[in-house]
């Protein structure tokens, strides 16, 4: 039912990366939050894929109890990568969104619902016109519980997508790999440059 592996670049071939962590400005554009840990007690972090990290970001930190959000490289094989090295398709990153969220005002069920409802989840290696391994869909899940959520929605959702003629889920559903920020640039563009790139496009089904 959903994404394998093997389409992305052994550890013998991928970008051999680099130990040094890239340098950002650890406040949100928008919020003021840290976007890097440690984050204030009680708060929840999730990790998301679902195509161009842009408008994804986006989409996230408008929901109510989003804290902070970031973009990042994830579930791939080289250490700290750069925008270029994951677009080459040799890093087997996907651009990521971190999620770090108040779990008294939102639930993870709730950014589930975003998730889902944002993009097409069928369609392998690409979302819409992007297309590369970097913009596969995934869920990095942060604790063993939202494994079991995100898998027990997954379901759910296939049907609703079944029912309109969709194929099946391809999203990569795991625990949580390790998450590497993006460059700063890349942080909450859409806030920094409101007419700039998204290509988001849901299905037309609704999650309860």
């Amino acid at each position: 039912m959903f994404f394998k592996d093997t389409d992305l670049p052994s550890p013998e071939n991928a970008l051999p990366g680099r130990a040094t962590e890239v340098t950002i400005n650890n406040v949100h554009f928008i919020t003021g939050a840290p976007l890097k840990p440690p984050f204030e007690q009680g708060l929840q972090t999730a990790i998301f894929a679902m195509g161009c990290f842009w408008g994804a970001e986006r989409r996230f930190w408008q929901q109510p109890g989003v804290v902070s959000s970031a973009v990042g490289y994830a579930g791939g094989k080289t250490p700290n990568a750069t925008y270029e090295e994951a677009c080459s398709g040799l890093t087997g990153h996907t651009e990521a969104v971190f999620v770090v969220f108040d779990a008294g005002v939102t639930s993870y069920q709730n950014l589930l619902s975003v998730f889902w409802e944002s993009h097409d989840p069928t369609q392998g290696m690409r979302q819409g016109n992007d297309r590369g391994s970097q913009y596969r869909s995934a869920i990095y899940c942060t604790s063993a519980e939202q494994l079991d959520i995100a898998q027990a929605s997954a379901l759910s959702v296939q049907a609703k997508l079944a029912d309109l003629g969709y194929g099946a889920i391809t999203s990569e559903i795991i625990a949580a790999p390790i998450f590497y920020y993006a460059e700063d640039y890349h942080q909450q563009y859409l806030a920094k440059n409101p007419a700039g790139y998204c290509g988001l496009r849901g299905t037309g089904i609704t999650c309860s």
